[in-house]
């Protein structure tokens, strides 16, 4: 058997460049931790703005420490992530965007989600919005209709410790009849009417936030209510642009 002897000098090197690597790691996670703090600063700047859509100023906490808290950047593909803490949407892809933070959080504080809530998301994309679900709720399901979405979003969404989210292939439009009744439903891309299948799918006292319009008009982000007597009400809530819903329908 060879055996290499290690002088003191060339143990001092390995030693040395481990640590210089672990503080690279270590600034690395640190600028981007001040970008999604930063990132959080602008939404909170955006909802003041939005206050008389929203009508309140300010989110919920839980909500804005999620933003705090998923990293964005691994959501992007790798020549958009300079721009991953920027508050705008980002093209990931097959005609399809990450949507805007602000957005994102908005739409998440409008379902004023409880940890035991079951969450329906139509539309995975890449798998931020189901993240930032996941640091709220104990359940997501999420369907996406381009397969290669589909299946880049569940290996993002393992390789940064969101496993626990249900993902598959599919029509969002018609839901995931095998595991509704949901808590709430969040699409996130604009369907011209509000899919029956959906409203079905929502359980009494649930929530849908959906944006509703064409690609070429006006959309307006839609919140869905069912009472316990499963009687639905609808109510615009603000002006938004999203990529369409697809499929069959």
């Amino acid at each position: 058997m060879l055996e290499i002897k290690q002088n003191p000098v060339y143990k001092t090197f390995i030693v040395s460049f481990i640590l210089l690597l672990l503080a690279g790691n270590i600034e690395a996670a640190d600028e981007y931790q001040q970008q999604r703090d930063h990132l959080v600063d602008l939404i909170k700047e955006d909802v003041q703005l939005s206050s008389e859509f929203l009508e309140k100023d300010r989110l919920d906490t839980a909500v804005l420490e999620a933003i705090r808290t998923v990293p964005r950047h691994e959501f992007v593909p790798g020549n958009q992530r300079r721009w991953a803490y920027k508050n705008r949407p980002l093209p990931i892809g097959f005609g399809q965007t990450i949507s805007q933070p602000a957005v994102v959080a908005i739409m998440t504080d409008l379902l004023r989600l409880k940890k035991t809530d079951r969450v329906l998301e139509i539309g995975t994309g890449s798998g931020y919005q189901a993240a930032v679900l996941a640091e709220l709720v104990d359940s997501v399901y999420s369907i996406e209709i381009v397969d290669e979405l589909a299946k880049r979003a569940a290996m993002d969404l393992e390789r940064t410790g969101y496993g626990q989210i249900s993902t598959r292939k599919g029509d969002g439009y018609y839901g995931w009849e095998s595991e509704a009744p949901f808590d709430s439903i969040i699409v996130t891309a604009a369907a011209s009417h509000i899919p029956p299948p959906l409203i079905k799918q929502l359980k009494p006292g649930g929530r849908m936030i959906i944006p509703v319009g064409s690609r070429f008009m006006l959309q307006h982000l839609v919140l869905v209510i069912k009472d316990a007597e499963n009687n639905v009400t609808t109510k615009q809530i603000l002006p938004v642009k999203f990529v369409p819903l697809t499929g069959k329908h």
